[in-house]
This record gives C-alpha cells, structure tokens and sequence, in this order.
C-alpha cells in the first residue's frame, strides 16, 4: 500500500513508519516540525527511515489547502493514518485555540482529501482522555464520552464525530484507536515516563502531581505499533478501538519502580493537582483482541528498563 502518514516525526509515527516500511508499504510522512518541544529531536527521529527507498519526508501543515491538494494530487494514497494533533492534557487548557484548529479542521481537511482523492480507508490516532474523569474501570469503547476536561480531550472526541460523519455519508472505512498513554524510545520529553526517568537519573527530584494515587494505563510504544498496523490492515466499516497495555500502575508505585530500574533512590517533590487531569485511566482492550488479534506483550517493568537503557544509550548522567 501507499501510506500518508500524518505526524510522521513524532514519537509514535516515526517508529510506526519504519514498522510499515518493513511491512513493504510506501510511506509519506508529513509533519510540520513544530515547537511543542525541540524539532531537532523530530529531525532525529526520521533519520533511520529516511535511508529507506519507499520513505518520503515532507514538511508541512495539514491545515495548509495547498500543500495537501498537491500530496493527494501526486499520489493515489491506499490509506490514511492520521496522528497529526497538538497533545497534551495540561498545554491544551493554555493554548486552546490551536487544538482546534488542527485537531479538528485539520482532521476536516483530510477527510475531505480522501473523499475527493478515493483514499477510502483512514486510521485515526484518539486518545483515552475522551473517557474524561470516570472512575468506573476498566473503559470501555461503549462508555460516554459527552464530558471531556480539557480542551484536548474535547478535540479528540471531535475528530472521532468527524470521521463517523465521513462514514456515513461517504462510505469511508475508519477505524478510531484510543491510545492509551504510550511510552518508549522517542517518546516527548515532557511526558511522564520519560521526564521521571531523566529525572532519577539525574538525580533530580521527580515532581509528584497530587498524592501518588492517580493511575495510569501505560502501554509500550511496540504494542502500539502493532495495534495499528492491524487496525490498517482490518479497516473495515466504522469502528473504535482501544489500545492499552491493559495494567494500570498508581504514579508513587510507578516512580518507585524507575528508581528501581535506575538503581537510584528516587526523590519527589509535591506538586497540586493538574487542571484537566484524571484519576485513572484503564483500557478495556477485549474489543482490540477481538477484532485486530492486539495482545499487549510488554509488561511495564520491561517497557521501563528498555525506556532508561535508551536514555542512557544518549549520554551519560551525574547522580547514579
């Protein structure tokens, strides 16, 4: 197949590029190399799929109108995967406009390109913060979804409306995967994981928002990556999907557990509760075994000892 790959720079999408480059498919990656954080860290992240000979790179927004009748107009795309967003919970309460513009018209804007461009299969990247604040668990694909807390979670509901839309009116194949937490090599630096992990090996204190009740289901990039090769491959029909590593982890057990990977004794500093954050967050993934054959294989413990071996394969760290 012909690949866009919307996002393709990023944490996820450049480790799911080289994965489909394996797989044989062409791949265009389009990211516009914004400064949500470094873009050289974007430009390091291509670098292996960039040596490969059905690998394009292209810079640019998927707002811009021009650029994308040019992509959709030089090549006959067999599928969409959509993970082009501006992320995070807590920078969306702050900058709320820019989450809808590109999380929502640009989604538009690409729909609208595979209606006109005969692209009739799309993968979309949500997330579990559609789930809101509940605390009933595990999430289900079934629960509510009418009450997000951030601007973020807001958008990403949105773009799953937008793609049944497209759906039901064009006959669009779309298959929505809620991501749950994803960690790993590559992953943004202000993330959790990754953050508190710098963080130990540095022997900085670890900032512990709340009380260290708070949970996470973390899912290792791998594991994702798989959930959505397979969901590109059993796109059929309007569906949404959870992928989660399926063992959520309390925030104080979970730094306590990198401080043991790390051989350092870690240290928090106490911080208040985030707007816009949730207590848990749980991923019924039955559905995913069901429909894709996704069986997370990574437990945490493993996830954090290959995330601080790739920390430390990039320098070297005082306070060990």
């Amino acid at each position: 197949m012909e690949i866009l790959l919307t996002g393709g720079a990023g944490f996820i999408g450049s480790h799911l590029a080289e994965r489909l480059l394996d797989l044989g498919h062409g791949v265009t990656s389009l990211d516009d190399l914004n400064d949500f954080y470094d873009p050289d860290v974007k430009r390091a992240n291509i670098v292996p799929a960039q040596a490969r000979p059905r690998y394009r790179f292209v810079r640019g927004s998927i707002l811009s109108s021009d650029l994308l009748d040019d992509l959709f107009a030089e090549t006959h795309f067999d599928a969409l995967v959509h993970l082009a967003a501006w992320a995070g919970v807590r920078p969306s309460i702050l900058r709320p406009a820019i989450y809808m513009e590109v999380n929502i018209s640009g989604t538009l804007e690409l729909l609208e390109r595979c209606r006109t461009g005969g692209v009739r299969r799309v993968v979309f990247a949500s997330s579990s913060s559609v789930y809101g604040g509940r605390v009933e668990v595990p999430f289900r694909e079934t629960d509510s979804i009418s009450r997000p807390v951030s601007p973020y979670a807001m958008s990403k509901a949105a773009g799953e409306l937008l793609c049944h839309t497209y759906h039901h009116l064009h006959g669009l194949d779309v298959l929505c995967l809620r991501y749950f937490t994803v960690y790993g090599p590559r992953q943004r630096p202000e993330m959790a994981i990754h953050s508190f992990c710098r963080a130990v090996l540095e022997g900085r204190p670890v900032e512990l928002f709340g009380d260290g009740s708070s949970s996470r289901d973390y899912t290792y990039i791998d594991d994702i990556v798989e959930g959505t090769v397979a969901a590109l491959d059993r796109c059929k029909g309007f569906e949404i999907v959870n992928l989660g590593g399926a063992e959520p982890i309390r925030l104080d057990d979970l730094v306590a557990l990198i401080g043991r990977v790390a051989g350092a004794q870690p240290r928090t500093e106490p911080a208040p509760e985030q707007p816009g954050d949730v207590p848990r967050t749980f991923a019924d993934v039955s559905k995913a075994k069901a429909l894709l054959g996704y069986e997370p294989k990574v437990r945490i413990e493993e996830g954090i000892e290959r995330t601080i071996a790739w920390l430390r394969s990039r320098g070297s760290f005082t306070g060990q």
